[in-house]
């Protein structure tokens, strides 16, 4: 485990972000990316990540969290059973339907709403704990993203995010993509910028007092081997069923060569009839000045 902790000055200045072209059109595209498949299905998968990445928050009774990019609500319905007041906003409407529909069952009074990461529907210094695991990373302006995070924070209060690193296995997956697939939109930075360090410091140098990050490591488990592991994600998971779906036969089969190869060499399980794989991922803790 490697922790830098930094300490932070300076104003907030986040909206100093270029102009992307067409950025109606990329945001439209990501959100029938995310509602395609079935992403409570790969959810499920990594709740085990969401009660890690929790249990490192201060969580206690009347503590105001907001779960941006929330999904099917891990984060959220962790924090309403802490007691936590918890609002939840994404924006595809289904997985939105899924975290209500989590919510009523287990009689939680959870807020959740859709919209945009870039544009919070919340006042300013709202929340005590600003939260996102693996969401707010792919938002394309990451300079606007950051700075409503800061915004609708409370002095004092955190933002906690959890970021796949491009040297992690999910990095190592999204690299297999893009060498099948065109490049991306002009001006949309790469979503595995929010693991590095370095980009994460410039991102939030300004408005915090300290940023922490912590390089972690989650397991993924799959019953079932690799090539049914592909499929399960090419399934259920957005991207990689968009992926699929953009590509020619052969271009399909090259693709799916790749990704069985990847998820092959990183297997660890110990039965031919399951899949593990260490996946790494950058905690992310600042606090508001």
């Amino acid at each position: 485990m490697k922790t830098l902790s930094t300490e932070r000055t300076g104003t907030n200045s986040y909206l100093n972000s270029p102009t992307i072209p067409n950025l109606e059109a990329i945001k439209a595209k990501q959100k029938a990316t995310w509602e395609a498949g079935d992403f409570g299905q790969v959810a499920r998968r990594i709740e085990n990540f969401a009660e890690e990445f929790m249990a490192q928050q201060p969580l206690r009774r009347g503590l105001r969290v907001l779960d941006v990019a929330c999904g099917t609500g891990n984060l959220a319905v962790i924090a309403a059973n802490h007691e936590c007041i918890v609002s939840g906003i994404d924006i595809a409407a289904n997985l939105l339907a899924q975290a209500r529909a989590r919510a009523a069952e287990a009689d939680l009074d959870i807020d959740f709403r859709e919209g945009d990461a870039e544009a919070l529907p919340f006042a300013q210094d709202s929340f005590d704990l600003t939260v996102s695991m693996f969401g707010v990373m792919f938002t394309p302006q990451p300079a606007v993203a950051a700075a409503e995070l800061w915004r609708v924070t409370k002095p004092g209060g955190q933002i906690a995010l959890a970021n796949w690193t491009p040297e992690g296995f999910i990095g190592k997956m999204f690299g297999v993509f893009k060498a099948h697939l065109p490049p991306p939109p002009l001006g949309v930075p790469s979503p595995m910028e929010w693991g590095k360090e370095p980009t994460v410091q410039q991102r939030l140098q300004d408005g915090f007092t300290e940023v922490r990050l912590t390089r972690r490591l989650a397991c993924m488990r799959f019953p079932f081997p690799p090539a049914e592991t592909v499929e399960f994600f090419r399934t259920y998971y957005g991207p990689t069923l968009r992926a699929f779906e953009s590509l020619s036969e052969s271009g399909q089969a090259a693709l799916l060569r790749d990704l069985v190869e990847l998820q092959t060499q990183h297997n660890t399980s110990k039965t031919s009839d399951a899949t593990e794989v260490a996946a790494e991922y950058l905690e992310v803790v600042a606090t508001k000045r």
